[in-house]
């Protein structure tokens, strides 16, 4: 009695190629990767949902931020009982600040899922590998509107009174939020690289604190020593506070607003494609 063993043949050149999930984000089609995001977001909803101790940054920081230093430091800016003038100056200033501070969170949570081995099941499945980066964007944006949303409100409570158009009001959300994405890339960019989330912490605060105080977020800046001044100007985030600050109170923008968008489009464009190449690394 004989057995016959058969074999498949080998693939030829012009036979269908094998398929592989790790390398098939370039046959993804924008329907199915805008899927991809949308799966993803809902995910990591379900995770704040879960765990919603998670938003109380969002929740609670617009407000105790507001309250410190219009309070506390509001008299020593403006003067004793001119809190309410210095409401107007403080909270548009704080949009940009509330930007920064929640695109910290972005660096911590991608850091994090690569030490939970969240990025292992995502790398076993077909989908694109930027669509996991997009949707932590997505719902850190979400995030953002919440905190800012907020700040307004509390700064609505303590006299903050809009002077411009309500489009104006929305054109300096949108800048806060638009300067806030393009931060994010540069978190993401220190999650991937780093060992640990509490590294990327303590490096974003590294950056963070000589931004926003050497800013004119709390202050003006014609009160500070001139060499403070001269990094005042250059500083992303007191073109940001101005930006918004002239939208709301209804005074003459300047260049604050191009300059805003330039700083986003150029941090974009330097950090995102490091962060994508770095993630497409590691996974």
């Amino acid at each position: 009695m004989s057995t016959v063993t058969t074999t498949k043949p080998a693939p030829t050149a012009s036979g269908p190629a094998p398929v592989d999930g790790r390398s098939g984000e370039g046959r993804i089609g924008l329907r199915a990767n805008l899927r991809h995001i949308g799966a993803l977001v809902r995910r990591n909803a379900l995770q704040i949902k879960q765990d919603p101790e998670s938003m109380f940054d969002v929740l609670f920081m617009p407000i105790i931020f507001t309250l410190l230093f219009v309070f506390v430091f509001g008299g020593a800016v403006s003067g004793k009982g001119n809190q309410s003038q210095y409401v107007s100056y403080l909270v548009p200033g704080l949009m940009a600040m509330m930007g920064m501070n929640i695109a910290m969170a972005v660096g911590t949570g991608v850091n994090d899922d690569f030490k939970k081995g969240v990025m292992d099941r995502f790398r076993s499945m077909p989908i694109a590998r930027s669509s996991v980066l997009l949707a932590k964007i997505v719902v850190e944006i979400g995030r953002m509107l919440v905190a800012i949303t907020i700040l307004l409100g509390m700064g609505f409570i303590l006299g903050l009174s809009i002077k411009g158009s309500i489009v104006d009001l929305f054109l300096s959300i949108g800048l806060s939020v638009v300067f806030g994405s393009a931060l994010m890339w540069i978190f993401i960019l220190l999650g991937l690289t780093l060992s640990s989330a509490q590294a990327v912490q303590g490096m974003a605060m590294m950056v963070l604190m000589p931004l926003q105080f050497g800013s004119s977020i709390f202050a003006m800046p014609s009160t500070m020593p001139g060499w403070l001044q001269t990094f005042t100007d250059y500083n992303p985030l007191s073109n940001l506070a101005d930006a918004a600050r002239a939208l709301i109170n209804g005074t003459p923008v300047g260049d604050s607003v191009w300059m805003t968008l330039a700083w986003s489009l150029a941090i974009t464009a330097v950090t995102m494609p490091l962060a994508v190449r770095k993630f497409r690394q590691k996974t």
